[in-house]
């Protein structure tokens, strides 16, 4: 992975981000132009914020579109529990095209052995059942690096520690 604290030296996502708004504002593709858009705004809106700016790295312009794909997720809910089917399609679609960036979803299979695993452990005489919550929690969230939801997560580690 790239060294992104030095000047001028760009995430790779980042740089697929823009070289595909180009190709969609050039193939008049407005959803795809449009969502790209709102990605890398957001995206530098993140590098600004703080005492200093800086330029993201790859983990962290993921981070960044998981936080505006579960934004996607949540107003298309909001939209079809309104009776606005057209704006909630709207937002279903532009997280198709944030989808295409992030990393492959786990599977639940998938998310069950990662969660068994990180019980084992972290499991210790004194933390057993849902007072371990936080301690497996910290423990799996740098192994799934958005590629689960967190509320997802948070409820398979309680499903398992209850059981």
């Amino acid at each position: 992975m790239p060294d992104n604290s030095v000047p001028g030296l760009k995430a790779r996502l980042k740089a697929r981000l823009q070289a595909d708004l180009t190709e969609a504002i050039r193939g008049r593709d407005e959803l795809r132009s449009a969502t790209i858009r709102m990605v890398l705004t957001a995206i530098r809106c993140d590098e600004v914020a703080g005492a200093v700016a800086r330029e993201l790295t790859d983990d962290e312009v993921v981070s960044v579109l998981t936080r505006e794909a579960k934004k996607r997720r949540e107003a298309a809910a909001a939209f079809d529990g309104a009776g606005r089917t057209e704006k909630a399609a709207r937002e279903r679609d532009e997280l198709g095209v944030l989808a295409e960036y992030l990393p492959s979803q786990l599977s639940d299979d998938e998310l069950t052995a990662l969660v068994a695993e990180e019980i084992a452990a972290v499991a210790t005489p004194g933390a057993v059942g849902m007072a371990a919550m936080g301690r497996v929690m910290k423990a799996v969230q740098p192994r799934i690096a958005g590629r689960a939801e967190g509320g997802r997560v948070a409820a398979e580690v309680r499903r398992q520690l209850a059981g």
